[in-house]
């Protein structure tokens, strides 16, 4: 892996090619300092139209896609094990990208890996099937690859999620274009090289940074494009919608959310502290499954939150390179003044701030965009700061006395990504776990992922499922297949 080096423009991969982009010049700031770690060109729209024109080109004549399932997937194993074998220097380089702490970032390095390795198994095991004979004839359901299909993911876990859309794409035989983040492009960038090294066909990976209203636009819109994929914001999710279904296109869209917690009487109290603080405040807060609204029995209330409160207030905010941090910078100051907005709304509406609730303070956190960890209560489930996705370290904490009313609060929103439960009662877990409208529910832990479980939310979280064995299927087109068998010609000719 080549070192970064201020007096150079990184290249982007144009179908294979890597050269300058034809876009404006920036710099990718390190969060943690506010200093450039690399510069690039973006992506210019004359850029996107050759990198999806070469793509296509490449998946109708390079063979990739009619290669044998176990001969892709040997390629893909060896993603998986370039990826392991570098691991230590893409985790400090995702440190630089987006400021997560070097444990966190060791362990989306680990997650990329992995998605290759099961995605790889994934390939070489997909069964087509032979349907019932309901006549004269055999019939059976096969998968062909797509074509061209676009990957678009966000800054806030870049190598984990361009794995987690890259690697089923490829091992469906198709050809990928990646928007990365305008502000993270590094991850993608070493991805595509990785993946050219370890026998993906040139001009099958394309990897296109710059703003998403010029270059996100520009590949969900191409008619060669037959899938996106999607990580992000809900607003611009919407938008990809839209476009999708003006050209009748599959997408795949995973979103925003204001997930809920419920911790109940009976819940072991030490696990439930220590999993809605790394729920909420992991991550920094940015992660779409973030359990931002926590609704605490009454009878326990002032107790667990006054242990919270300590908890939260002992998180090691600092240095992404240390390795004692647990909570980094924010993304941008932009994206940090955002946070600072939401947090006056709620105090405007009558909320307390518990703890945290300010920039913090000391020469180590001058020029880097950190936040305090920060708990409000003496709010309502409708206020905005309840119904808004604020994706920082800001959690809403709020009572609850009858369970029927928590379920009714719980659903009342248009999210429904993910949920917790604590509980000791399994059948209370159950019940909940159940009635609760969320795409992934959690019981006595949180945030917690397999690369075999299906991912995904309902309502304005999004649309389909990555991960999981079938995620492959998200990448293919399913045909059925009639071979007669019959003797006679058919009547109808007679």
């Amino acid at each position: 892996m080549t070192e970064l080096n201020l007096n150079e423009t990184l290249p982007i991969c144009v179908a294979g090619e890597w050269r300058l982009g034809g876009g404006d010049r920036y710099a990718t700031l390190y969060p943690a300092t506010g200093e450039a770690v690399a510069y690039l060109n973006a992506a210019s729209v004359a850029d996107v139209e050759e990198a999806i024109v070469g793509a296509d080109k490449a998946f109708r004549t390079s063979g990739w896609a009619q290669k044998k399932p176990h001969e892709r997937a040997i390629v893909l194993y060896r993603v998986a094990q370039l990826i392991r074998e570098r691991g230590e220097a893409l985790a400090q380089r995702q440190r630089l990208d987006n400021g997560k702490p070097i444990t966190e970032t060791r362990n989306l390095v680990g997650s990329a890996a992995a998605t290759f390795q099961f995605f790889a198994a994934a390939c070489e095991t997909l069964e087509e099937t032979i349907t019932p004979m309901r006549g004269d004839n055999l019939t059976m359901s096969v998968y062909e690859p797509m074509g061209v299909v676009a990957a678009i993911t966000p800054w806030n876990s870049p190598i984990a999620s361009e794995a987690q859309k890259m690697a089923p794409a490829l091992a469906a035989g198709n050809a990928v274009v990646v928007k990365p983040a305008e502000v993270t492009p590094l991850m993608a960038l070493e991805l595509a090289k990785i993946c050219e090294e370890a026998g993906v066909p040139k001009g099958l990976i394309s990897v296109l940074p710059g703003k998403g209203s010029v270059i996100g636009d520009a590949i969900t819109l191409h008619p060669l494009v037959k899938r996106v994929s999607f990580t992000g914001g809900t607003t611009t999710g919407k938008h990809i919608a839209h476009i999708a279904a003006d050209k009748m296109m599959p997408v795949s869209l995973e979103l925003g959310g204001k997930s809920p917690t419920m911790v109940f009487e009976d819940a072991d109290l030490d696990h439930a502290v220590a999993g809605v603080l790394y729920g909420i405040f992991s991550s920094s807060g940015e992660s779409c499954i973030a359990g931002s609204r926590l609704f605490v029995a009454r009878g326990i209330y002032d107790s667990f939150m006054e242990r919270l409160a300590a908890g939260a207030a002992a998180l090691r905010v600092g240095d992404p390179a240390d390795e004692r941090t647990q909570m980094g910078p924010l993304i941008t100051a932009r994206h940090r003044e955002g946070i600072e907005s939401y947090v006056s709304i709620g105090v405007a509406d009558g909320g307390r701030i518990r703890t945290g609730g300010t920039r913090l303070a000391g020469d180590q956190f001058a020029r880097g965009y950190y936040y305090s960890p920060t708990i409000i209560e003496g709010v309502t489930n409708d206020q905005r700061i309840c119904q808004e996705e604020i994706f920082g370290p800001v959690l809403v904490a709020m009572p609850f006395d009858d369970e029927e009313d928590l379920i009714a609060q719980a659903n009342d929103s248009v999210y429904a990504l993910a949920a917790g439960i604590w509980t000791r009662d399994y059948k209370k877990a159950w019940r909940f776990g159940r009635a609760v409208q969320a795409g992934n529910v959690w019981i006595n832990t949180y945030k917690q992922f397999s690369i075999s479980t299906p991912f995904g939310g309902w309502r304005d979280s999004g649309l389909g499922r990555e991960k999981g064995r079938l995620g492959i299927l998200q990448y293919m087109e399913q045909k059925s297949m009639y071979w007669g068998l019959n003797e006679n010609p058919l009547p109808w000719a007679g």
